[in-house]
């Protein structure tokens, strides 16, 4: 794989990120549609897609983070309630709602995105980690997340596969602070140069682990993801 600097196996160890690099939400316009069905707020599926995708882009596929990023699972809420109010404004929900009744349905998304009935493993994961494990690599995750990933993960039956599993909102970091991978390299017991790392974002999965001299790659899951990268985890091997 050109993309890799060094040969796969010249690793023993590859970490991931979790979502939109292992997991997804591949029904998130009708998912935020039918929850405002419920309330009575009448949106077209397709505009509230557009939205969604916009505040994702907005608030963090195109944005920078600060590398000495902490979190607890207060901050990530509040950061997903900030996404869903920047789209329900977007969709005018002040002309129905006041604020208390938008930062409730806000919470109330919040809520609902944490189950794992609507995320789903993308289409490479499975057969590509049996194939990492089978050449006798070790995997872990590094992610961004609420505390309800592990949930997520073994609902779709691969938590099972990682050691070590660093969650944000568990550990106080989160990416593109490096200290996340230097806490993930302790608790693994494995240096730097034998962890191959591999997330979605630029700034958080390929700056920040380099910081600390760890090799990442970019896979790129969406069509709004440029610049160079994978497209499918068979790619690494």
């Amino acid at each position: 794989m050109d993309d890799l600097k060094k040969p796969l196996l010249a690793y023993k160890a590859v970490f991931f990120d979790a979502g939109d690099t292992l997991i997804t939400v591949p029904n998130d316009r009708m998912i935020f549609n039918n929850f405002l069905n419920k309330r009575l707020f009448y949106r077209q599926e397709e505009q509230v897609g557009q939205l969604v995708q916009e505040a994702i882009r907005l608030f963090y596929a195109d944005k920078r983070m600060s590398a000495e990023s902490l979190c607890s699972a207060e901050s990530d809420k509040r950061f997903w309630m900030e996404i869903y109010t920047y789209i329900l404004h977007r969709l005018g929900a002040e002309e129905q709602w006041d604020a208390e009744e938008i930062a409730d349905c806000s919470l109330a998304l919040y809520n609902e995105f944490l189950n794992p009935a609507h995320y789903a493993l993308f289409s490479d994961v499975v057969e590509n980690l049996e194939r990492i494990r089978s050449l006798g690599l070790r995997m872990g995750i590094i992610s961004n997340f609420s505390p309800g990933l592990r949930n997520i993960l073994q609902d779709k039956a691969i938590l099972s596969l990682f050691d070590p599993v660093i969650i944000s909102t568990e550990v106080g970091l989160e990416k593109p602070n490096p200290d996340i991978f230097t806490l993930a390299l302790g608790q693994s017991g494995l240096e730097a140069a034998d962890v191959l790392y591999v997330g979605d974002h630029e700034w958080n999965d390929v700056w920040a682990p380099n910081q600390v001299g760890v090799d990442a790659i970019r896979i790129k899951r969406y069509d709004y993801h440029t610049g160079e990268g994978i497209t499918s985890l068979a790619e690494l091997i």
